[in-house]
């Protein structure tokens, strides 16, 4: 868990806002004791997880695509090669959504736009960290190297929205 108490604060507020926001059909499925609170989102979704990314084409329709999803300090990091169709898209229009769904037992969901950054900023080390920390035990040295050697963007979702779904 990477989340400071300000930063669970901060989460629980997007949350709950989201949860109130919601139409009446989703707050008939995602009722009160479905929610996981921002510790609870936290603690089980620690390392690497898979997330289905929507961008926006310049025509207005949308593309979704898997990338590695990190969940650290509150907010969904990814990162993509620079002159990835999604990278691309982000640049131009940073309206972006995303969903962790790894069975029917849990569900996350954000809307939101995209902060795009170096992969290498130092001002901004969380990303590459967390990467290294997945990816180094299971393809050792080379992975640093790679992700050395490829122009590598990366980018966190100010969220504006944030559901999560869990079976009781």
């Amino acid at each position: 868990m990477y989340e400071t108490p300000e930063e669970l604060s901060r989460l629980q507020r997007l949350l709950d806002a989201s949860a109130e926001a919601a139409g009446a059909h989703m707050r008939g499925i995602i009722t009160s004791e479905h929610r996981l609170s921002a510790e609870q989102l936290s603690g089980c979704l620690v390392g690497m997880v898979l997330l289905a990314l929507g961008t926006v084409t310049g025509d207005g329709r949308p593309l979704v695509g898997p990338v590695d999803g990190y969940l650290l300090h509150g907010s969904f990091y990814f990162s993509s090669g620079r002159q990835s169709v999604r990278m691309r898209h982000l640049a131009s229009r940073p309206a972006v959504s995303a969903t962790h769904l790894p069975s029917e037992a849990l569900a996350v969901t954000v809307h939101g736009t995209a902060d795009l950054f170096e992969i290498a900023d130092p001002r901004r080390p969380e990303l590459r960290q967390a990467m290294l920390d997945h990816y180094l035990p299971l393809q050792g040295p080379s992975f640093e190297e790679w992700l050395d050697a490829e122009d590598i963007l990366a980018a966190r979702i100010d969220a504006q929205k944030m559901f999560t779904f869990q079976l009781a």
